[in-house]
């Protein structure tokens, strides 16, 4: 396809045909396309917005203010990919976060939690000593099942193959299939009985009974309970939110199990190094450029392209969907070509969504009463996840059934960050960048409409009050802020019902369920089309395992073909 290694904007020739075409310029596309080019072919990654990144980008929202307008810390992404596609060589930069967490008490006391053992043992111990003396074991324990599950995270399923056309291809499935399965149960010997009970209860109870289990006191509970039910509909009475609370430690920063850290520069900048990477490699990357349709050739049921907003057509044999299944097939496949049975389980999927966003720009830093001032300087309260309406698990469990109802949670849990604490090129001197993760807001609304500024600015002040207790004259340092709602979510950045793992984490969604049952391995009923993005195995959050999965699933389907 020509020029190697350019950025080719909106300017590459949609003429001729291409190896690959990737669908959704998020960082899972970008990182199929960087393998899929470093592996000599021709690929262009079309995405709608003027900027890539998906829900990892970086938007100067308020003049003088960068942020992360979506996804907000890094530690998922697989370390892997950053090695294979020298990210760091490409400029991305991890800011550790030390402490990582923070949670502050009405009645004036704290937690503070962060990397450092030591610190953590005298925090906890402020609470109950029993629960100072336990963590240190909760956390080994959560690192075995992580190391349990890097190998699972970095494999494609172990799918069942309906297309092997030869009787060689099914022994080579099969093969592939036993090795799976054998490294897994090599893995689970070597955890040991008792250990691979605890895992599967891990999996398969509330996050509650895990943490009660655990520990007895109510702030520390609340504060890791969060990381169950994070970008969710679930209660940490949910059974299986335990599991969420496990995909949300299995990250790690230059090799530091567990710890997030901001990037340098906003989100932006892991899907800026990924494109680098890819752009270097030969991909090229189309802004502005909105696919309406896959194309399915009418005779032989396959991929033969796909068709932009304004009618222009690319050719390419095949295709990797980084969009939700749902927007997937429910909107840019021809329905005649897809099985009944596969579309209503796509339909049935669950992707309810209890998340908003807001990011503010304000003129000082939050003063915690619980805490000695820090006017100028960021203080240890600042650095870190700032946990604001999570002092119990039942607090937590109050804020979810609001939105069973289709309410707004009446005390919102948030999730509080301020990243230019760490990160000086986001805010202009003496101000800050602050982000707000706020659950539980319904995508369907029993009294009231997201549409209605009234109702919106309502519950923004809702949470800003919030904050008030904790941080009083919080509002008045507002300078600016913006707001996504999960109906923006979806309209904005094309998350069905506002998910942002592109479909719900349950454990009927994950692994060989994901995105539907039968179809987990990246491949779809219509031959040449893969799925690449966070609805597939192993599922949400700046990971890049389902990009680097797909693309690897893509190189083999060629190399079949070409021995065939």
């Amino acid at each position: 396809m020509g020029l190697r290694g350019r950025w080719f904007g909106t300017a590459v020739s949609r003429k001729g045909k291409w190896d690959a075409l990737v669908v959704g310029g998020g960082h899972n596309g970008l990182i199929a396309a960087a393998y899929l080019a470093r592996s000599g072919l021709s690929v262009a990654v079309l995405e709608r917005r003027h900027l890539i990144g998906g829900a990892a980008v970086t938007e100067e929202l308020v003049p003088g203010f960068r942020f992360s307008r979506c996804s907000y810390l890094q530690s998922l992404l697989r370390p892997s990919i950053i090695r294979e596609l020298e990210l760091g060589r490409h400029g991305m930069k991890l800011l550790k976060r030390s402490p990582s967490s923070f949670t502050p008490c009405i009645d004036g006391r704290y937690l503070l939690l962060g990397p450092d053992s030591t610190f953590n043992h005298s925090e906890i111990t402020k609470f109950s000593k029993k629960d100072a003396d336990a963590y240190p074991r909760y956390e080994k324990q959560l690192q075995k099942f992580c190391n349990f599950m890097d190998f699972i995270l970095d494999s494609p399923t172990p799918e069942h193959r309906r297309d092997v056309p030869s009787f060689t291809g099914v022994l080579r499935d099969k093969l592939q299939q036993s090795l799976f399965w054998t490294h897994c149960l090599q893995q689970a010997y070597l955890l040991g009985q008792k250990d691979m009970l605890d895992f599967v209860d891990l999996l398969v109870s509330p996050a509650s009974k895990v943490l009660n289990n655990w520990f007895e006191t109510d702030v520390l509970k609340a504060t890791l309970a969060t990381d169950a039910v994070i970008g969710s509909m679930s209660s940490v009475h949910t059974p299986g939110s335990g599991y969420v609370l496990l995909h949300h430690v299995m990250g790690e920063t230059d090799g530091d199990r567990g710890i997030w850290s901001y990037v340098e520069g906003g989100m932006g900048s892991v899907s800026l190094a990924i494109s680098k990477a890819a752009s270097e490699a030969g991909a090229h990357i189309l802004t502005n450029a909105e696919v309406t349709q896959v194309m399915v050739n009418e005779d032989s049921g396959a991929v033969d392209g796909v068709m932009f907003a304004d009618g222009t057509q690319m050719h390419s044999s095949v295709v990797l969907s980084n969009a939700t299944p749902y927007l997937t097939f429910m909107e840019l496949v021809p329905q005649n070509v897809l099985p009944e049975d596969f579309v209503n389980s796509i339909k049935n999927s669950d992707y309810s969504s209890g998340t908003t966003k807001i990011n503010l720009a304000v003129d000082r830093l939050p003063q915690f009463q619980c805490c000695k001032p820090t006017l100028l300087e960021a203080g240890p309260q600042h650095m870190g996840t700032i946990h604001i309406g999570a002092e119990s698990m039942e607090e937590i469990d109050l804020a979810c059934r609001d939105s069973w109802n289709g309410l707004p949670s009446r005390r919102p849990l948030i999730e509080m960050t301020i990243p230019s604490a760490l990160d000086r090129t986001i805010s202009p001197p003496g101000k800050h960048v602050i982000n707000l993760f706020i659950q539980y807001t319904p995508y369907k609304l029993s009294e009231g409409s997201w549409e209605d500024p009234s109702f919106r600015e309502s519950f923004a002040q809702r949470c800003f009050s919030l904050i008030d207790e904790y941080a009083p004259g919080f509002s008045s340092s507002i300078i600016g802020y913006d707001m996504l709602t999960p109906r923006d979510l979806e309209r904005e950045f094309g998350l069905t019902g506002g998910n942002i793992f592109h479909g719900a984490m349950g454990l009927d969604s994950l692994f060989l369920m994901r995105p539907v049952k039968g179809w987990s391995d990246y491949r779809t009923p219509v031959r040449g089309l893969y799925l690449c993005g966070s609805g597939t195995h192993p599922g949400g959050g700046v990971m890049g395992a389902p990009g680097r999965n797909a693309a690897h699933v893509v190189l083999q389907d060629m190399k079949r073909s070409a021995t065939i």
